[in-house]
């Protein structure tokens, strides 16, 4: 079995979901499939990775209480026992892989599962389509902007 681990992103200045948070929920979407079990870590993120989640896969945990990817990689490493997974995919952002691949490795060496990670791009296609049709409005968005007063 497959845990596909979504680490959370988040400047905790709001109760929206970070744009790099919500870029590694996309590229996991993309990447996971039905078989997967999909964990999304991060305090308060994981509960908005969860909302924003379109994926194949049915089975979700959620772990709210890590705050750090130290925590979030001991978590997973329980999560991963108790489910048998033999795989672990970590998703994050391409700057905290060898960090996070690190933390993971370690975390999980006693249950002998395999630890990759997959880098959520800067942009992903889906964002680079929404820019371009934004940028094809944006006459129109100017337009609008200029019409209002202060």
């Amino acid at each position: 079995m497959r845990l596909v681990v979504v680490l959370g992103y988040s400047d905790r200045r709001g109760g929206e979901l970070h744009p790099v948070c919500a870029a590694r929920v996309l590229a996991a979407a993309e990447f996971a499939s039905a078989d997967d079990a999909i964990v999304f870590t991060g305090r308060p993120e994981a509960e908005l990775m969860r909302q924003s989640w379109n994926g194949a896969s049915p089975q979700i945990v959620l772990d709210t209480e890590a705050r750090t990817t130290a925590e979030s990689a001991r978590h997973a490493a329980r999560i991963a026992s108790d489910l048998g997974a033999d795989d672990v995919v970590v998703v994050t952002s391409w700057w905290h892989c060898r960090r996070a691949a690190l933390l993971f490795r370690r975390s999980l060496a006693r249950t002998g599962a395999t630890v990759t990670t997959l880098a959520a791009p800067r942009w992903t296609p889906r964002l680079l389509a929404r820019e371009a049709g934004a940028f094809l409005l944006l006459p129109l968005h100017v337009r609008r902007v200029r019409g209002r007063t202060p």
